[in-house]
C-alpha cells in the first residue's frame, strides 16, 4: 500500500489535489499556476502535496494520465460497440464534437500540455506523446488506412483548436463535415 491509499482506495487529498489541479490546468495553463495556489485550493499543506506527488511534473503527469484513461475508455466503448468503422468513427466524431460545445471548452489538453512543454524529451512532451500515438493507432485501426487515420487526427486536432477560438456551433458542423467527406472519398 503506498502513502496515496487507504485500504486500496486513493486518498481523500490526492484526489482533492489532482482534481484542483485538472480544473485550474485546464483552464489556465500549466506553467502559470503555482504550488501555492494549489495547496491553496484543494485545502491541503504543501507536505500532503509532495507526500502523494514528488514533484510539480508529477502531478501534472497524473492530470495527464487522468485524461488520457478518461479519453481512452470514451473511444475503447465505442470501439467496443463494434459498429462498422465509419459507424464507430462518426460516434467517436459526435464525443469530440460534444466537447468542443461544452461550458468552459479551452481545446486539448494534450495539445495545450504540448505547447507549454515543448522540450522533446520531457516526460511530460513524452506523455502528450504517447497518448497521441495511442489515438492515432486506434483511429487508424478503425478506418483500415494509415493515411486517413493521420487525416482524421489532423482534423481533430484542428477542430480541438478552433473550438476555443471561434463559434463552436460551427466547428462542430465543419469537422463532422470534413469527417462525412473523409469516410465518403
Amino acid at each position: 500500500m503506498t502513502s496515496s491509499t487507504t485500504a486500496g482506495r486513493p486518498s481523500e487529498a490526492r484526489d482533492r489535489l489532482l482534481g484542483t489541479a485538472s480544473r485550474i490546468f485546464y483552464a489556465e495553463g500549466i506553467r502559470s499556476v503555482g504550488i501555492d495556489r494549489l495547496v491553496a485550493e484543494a485545502q491541503v499543506t504543501r507536505a500532503t502535496l509532495y507526500r502523494h506527488f514528488p514533484g510539480k511534473d508529477d502531478l501534472i503527469l497524473a492530470y495527464l494520465t487522468a485524461a488520457d484513461q478518461a479519453i481512452r475508455a470514451g473511444v475503447e466503448e465505442v470501439v467496443a460497440a463494434g459498429l462498422p468503422g465509419p459507424e464507430t468513427i462518426r460516434a467517436i466524431s459526435q464525443g469530440i464534437a460534444g466537447n468542443i460545445r461544452s461550458e468552459g471548452f479551452r481545446g486539448c489538453a494534450f495539445l495545450n500540455a504540448a505547447a507549454e512543454y515543448p522540450e522533446p524529451d520531457h516526460p511530460i512532451h513524452l506523455a502528450v506523446l504517447a497518448h497521441r500515438q495511442w489515438f492515432l493507432d486506434t483511429v487508424t485501426a478503425v478506418l483500415g488506412d494509415p493515411a486517413a487515420g493521420r487525416h482524421y487526427v489532423m482534423l481533430r486536432d484542428g477542430a480541438m483548436a478552433a473550438g476555443c477560438l471561434f463559434d463552436p456551433a460551427l466547428i462542430d458542423a465543419t469537422f463532422l463535415a470534413a469527417v462525412e467527406g473523409l469516410l465518403c472519398s
